[in-house]
């Protein structure tokens, strides 16, 4: 039950990512809106690749099941979605105390309970370098703090926002194809948004945690698509241009989407770039 401390007051905020996460769909929604199945032909939606869920937020579907390998991201939608008083209540302390020495003192714990790890999540991608998720090979979060004036830290009524749209969702710990064994047929759509195939040794990004995605990973994934949509299943997948990934999808419909390169170290290499967007039919 929502705490009468933090309740907002009535709202027609729609319900948004509260994360920044590398590789987030928010402006390109507008591109896919024309592939995204219409809402009375499918049930349930899944999303396996669940980041910061932008086509989920998007979509709002009444029954859906989201799922990431990241356990301390599953662990924040948990919590949003069980306990959101609670975690708002300890962003606000983290609002309070935000500074650079209280944002490295925070960024090197990893003990707490799992409100205190999901606030604490939430708090660093708020305030680091760019709301870049990254670990080290441990799976210690080692992003740099960014350079905000006034970060916005603590936002109750998106939050709450949120918790009402998780009522209805099932939120897993699983790899990718997990999804295997619960989408099974028409009335299922399934989204996957993978760490993309690199460009160049210097645009490889496939580790936003510890577990690595390689190029064996994706041939399983598109071997998870193509079984997928021989059930029936409403499959889209997004992925980089690339010989290598058309390659892989050259039996199924292949979509080209302008994007933004958000994420390189060299400023004057981030700009448009072309992806690829595929469906099932």
């Amino acid at each position: 039950m929502h705490s009468l401390a933090f309740s907002p007051a009535p709202s027609t905020l729609s319900p948004r990512p509260f994360l920044k996460w590398a590789g987030g769909k928010g402006q390109l929604i507008s591109q896919y809106r024309a592939f995204f199945p219409k809402s009375q032909d499918f049930k349930t939606y899944y999303e396996p690749f669940l980041g910061g869920g932008a086509i989920f937020f998007h979509l709002q579907p009444q029954t859906s099941c989201l799922m990431d390998i990241n356990s301390e991201l599953v662990n924040v939608y948990q919590c949003i979605q069980q306990e959101v008083s609670k975690v708002i209540a300890l962003l606000a302390m983290h609002q309070a105390k935000h500074c650079k020495e209280y944002y490295y003192q925070m960024r090197s714990r990893a003990d707490g309970n799992r409100l205190e790890r999901a606030a604490r999540l939430i708090y660093l991608n708020r305030t680091c370098f760019n709301g870049l998720y990254r670990e080290n090979s441990r799976g210690q979060f080692n992003v740099p703090i960014g350079s905000y004036k006034n970060p916005k830290i603590c936002y109750p009524e998106l939050l709450y926002t949120v918790s009402d749209l998780l009522q209805s969702t099932e939120i897993l710990c699983s790899p990718f194809d997990a999804v295997l064994e619960k989408a099974t047929g028409s009335s299922d759509f399934v989204y996957f948004d993978p760490p993309y195939y690199p460009l160049s040794a210097t645009s490889n990004f496939t580790s936003y945690s510890r577990f690595a995605f390689m190029e064996a990973d994706q041939i399983r994934l598109q071997q998870a698509f193509a079984e997928l949509a021989g059930r029936g299943v409403k499959v889209m997948l997004s992925n980089s241009d690339c010989p290598f990934v058309r390659e892989l999808y050259k039996d199924f419909p292949i979509h080209t989407i302008s994007a933004i390169r958000a994420i390189n170290s060299n400023a004057q290499r981030r700009g448009k770039i072309t992806e690829v967007l595929v469906t099932s039919s």
